[in-house]
């Protein structure tokens, strides 16, 4: 069956994966909203999807700092409790054979002053998002620009998180740097008109980026460090680069200037053209032959066909996992997947 593809071992560095299956990056708003703490629940929502056999589970948005935070129960790896709790998830997927990398998550420009405690957002640039707050329903506020202090403070920042991931047990991180959070607000004109170093031409504008992949490899090796990036913009529908050829090229040269060999492409659906008649992930392979993660409303037998075709190595799913926490079984029996049910997995504990 040619879906048994996604159930292969895959080693990747000192990676054993048990199969090419990664569980997305969701998040679930399940920490405490005070401390950003995670509990048993947690720890149990994750072990689940590894004794399944998930061969890489990234986690939800995991915030490096206070002011990262951009909605309410987002957990964080910037105080000793946080690491300890995580420390007693990361033990439980282990205990289940299982690999976790953590996702930094910095929201920037979306957020509000009442999720940080008093801090205005911060941004790259003084610009305002339109639209609501996620869940706090609250306008956007303008956000404070960031000064150099600011940008090597939240670098460093980053780093540290990953330090902190890596003691908490985590196998390794996945930076965000996609979907229109402060990392991709520096890789946007719309967000960023700087005139500074960390502005200018969109190669230019990468440099925020670049900089903090740096300084996080140099915390805890590149081996051990994914990244995600993308065109969409959560807070901008529509969003598309000016000349997606030209973006791709010049991410994957920050990426292979730094030594990174992992990457994370995201996508809303994996089949829709990006440029040239290639879709996004086809782009990303024409300049990358490292590790690859698809993603984007796929299933078993279009993620079998794309790991076959060689376009990805791991096929990350989202929904079906939440939906059915023996989504790896199902698929070696050949069963139904249970249908997903936001009124359901979104409002249940894990």
């Amino acid at each position: 069956m040619q879906s048994n593809i996604l159930l292969e071992n895959v080693k990747f560095g000192n990676w054993q994966l048990r199969s090419r299956v990664v569980m997305a990056p969701m998040t679930r708003s399940f920490a405490d909203n005070i401390t950003g703490e995670v509990g048993p629940e947690v720890a149990d929502y994750y072990q689940k999807r590894a004794a399944d056999g998930i061969g890489l589970i990234i986690t939800e948005g995991i915030n490096p700092s206070l002011r990262a935070k951009g909605t309410y129960g987002v957990p964080g790896l910037y105080t000793m409790n946080q690491i300890q709790s995580w420390k007693k998830v990361t033990d439980a997927v282990h205990q289940e054979g299982g690999t976790i990398a953590a996702q930094l998550w910095h929201v920037g420009r979306l957020t509000h002053h009442e999720l940080t405690e008093g801090y205005p957002p911060q941004a790259p640039s003084s610009i305002a998002a339109k639209g609501l707050v996620h869940r706090l329903r609250k306008p956007y506020e303008l956000p404070e620009e960031m000064t150099e202090a600011d940008i090597l403070e939240v670098i460093e920042q980053h780093a540290k998180a990953a330090r902190n991931a890596i003691i908490a047990g985590f196998d390794g991180v996945e930076i965000h740097a996609a979907h229109g959070y402060l990392i991709d607000q520096f890789s946007t004109n719309l967000t960023n008109v700087r005139t500074d170093k960390y502005g200018g031409g969109f190669t230019q504008r990468l440099t925020f980026m670049k900089e903090l992949l740096i300084a996080v490899v140099k915390e805890i090796g590149a081996e051990r460090t994914i990244v995600r990036f993308s065109e969409i913009k959560d807070d901008i529908p529509g969003f598309k680069w000016d000349d997606p050829e030209h973006a791709v090229a010049a991410y994957i040269r920050v990426f292979k200037e730094i030594g990174l060999s992992f990457l994370h492409p995201s996508t809303n659906q994996f089949s829709e053209v990006l440029t040239n008649g290639l879709t996004f992930h086809q782009t990303v392979r024409k300049y990358w032959d490292g590790m690859i993660i698809g993603v984007g409303n796929l299933n078993s037998e279009s993620a079998s066909s794309a790991i076959m075709d060689g376009t990805i190595d791991l096929a990350a799913f989202g929904r079906p996992l939440l939906a059915n926490p023996d989504f790896i079984q199902r698929i070696k029996s050949g069963s139904t997947l249970a249908p997903y049910d936001s009124r359901i997995q979104l409002t249940t504990k894990p």
